[in-house]
């Protein structure tokens, strides 16, 4: 399943990158999870020892912080400072996190795609990350967007286990979205154009069959109950 978070979607961008959604993100997750396996009308048909979770981007934080990263949320945070994300100018004026971060020991693997922001995880606050990652890069060289290749490579050398790493040469951090209609390219072109020669409809083909086979490696191939 896919979900919207409240307050940080598309239509909605309210609480976009503050401090609150950050608490609230992985708690979105657990509440998904809780009524996939409890309240959903086809409940009985997932098996609650093989759930996995594909996150990107702000996803990613929200997957590292699911599986057991702590974010480093105070006040005086290296690199917090100098950053122009909302949560930062609040934990700078003095605002704290209106709660502990919420993790589910249910997600057995997890595919994490250009996780961001990272500098809230240092190396100690992921120590309880251990389940198996596959992780996603796009190239620090299409850095003019601000984003490409910026976080992926960071948390490579902090997650306790060696993640499943993938870094892919010329694609932009929105490379990883999926392929656009002409509409959409139109409409919404820093998302949707890609650097020269990079093929999003081939990259994709390649992407699904990765994740497909790392989730089929770690959560196993038996079909739905």
């Amino acid at each position: 399943m896919t979900i919207n978070h409240p307050t940080d979607t598309e239509r909605d961008t309210s609480g976009t990158d503050s401090l609150a959604v950050m608490v609230e993100r992985p708690a979105d997750i657990k509440r998904s999870i809780d009524y996939a396996l409890g309240g959903w009308p086809d409940a009985a048909h997932i098996d609650a020892g093989r759930i996995g979770l594909f996150g990107f981007s702000w996803g990613g934080y929200t997957g590292l912080a699911a599986i057991g990263g702590e974010p480093d949320l105070r006040k005086g945070l290296p690199n917090c400072q100098t950053s122009n994300l909302r949560a930062c100018k609040e934990l700078e004026e003095g605002e704290k996190p209106s709660g502990p971060v919420v993790h589910d020991p249910r997600i057995k693997a997890a595919v994490i795609i250009d996780p961001y922001p990272v500098f809230v995880f240092p190396a100690e606050n992921l120590k309880s990350a251990t389940i198996p990652v596959q992780l996603w890069s796009s190239d620090p060289a299409q850095n003019a967007d601000g984003l490409s290749g910026c976080c992926a490579a960071d948390v490579k050398d902090r997650l306790p286990s060696k993640p499943d790493y993938h870094f892919v040469g010329d694609a932009k951090h929105f490379s990883f979205l999926a392929v656009c209609t002409p509409r959409e390219t139109k409409e919404s072109a820093r998302i949707c154009t890609d650097a020269p020669g990079f093929d999003r409809v081939a990259f994709h083909q390649r992407l699904y069959a990765e994740a497909v086979a790392f989730f089929r490696a770690h959560l196993g191939n038996a079909g739905t109950r």
